[in-house]
């Protein structure tokens, strides 16, 4: 099943939501994307800018490689995170390897009767900032 495809009241729901919002797809294999969004032209420092620019509200990163690469350039404020609850032993970091530490503040968490927990960071500033 596709995040946008409306197979209940609740799908339907985040797929309006989802289908609104504009994206930017970083690809080296796709030629074309459907709907509201667009292949990326320019770096993800440029790109990110740029998203920033049209907008007054947040502008998210998906995917873990994308994220590695927004996170090591400086250009996370927060960080959101859902964990479920099994080990699996495998598969893409979630949070990249970087050159140097990220200090980070818990600013909120929430834990859902699915026992998925949600974490949301914000980068530590120094009280010079």
């Amino acid at each position: 099943m596709l995040p946008w495809e409306r197979d209940n009241e609740l799908g339907a729901a985040f797929a309006d939501v989802w289908c609104a919002l504009p994206k930017v797809v970083f690809s080296r294999t796709l030629d074309s994307v459907q709907g509201n969004a667009r292949l990326a032209e320019a770096s993800v420092a440029d790109e990110a800018a740029a998203a920033l620019d049209a907008t007054d509200k947040d502008v998210s990163i998906g995917g873990a490689g994308l994220a590695a690469a927004a996170i090591e350039l400086g250009l996370v404020d927060e960080l959101r995170m859902f964990r479920n609850p099994v080990v699996i032993g495998g598969g893409t970091p979630f949070l990249p390897p970087v050159t140097e530490d990220v200090p980070l503040d818990l600013i909120e968490t929430r834990t859902f009767g699915s026992r998925v927990i949600y974490e949301r960071y914000r980068r530590a500033r120094d009280e010079s900032d």
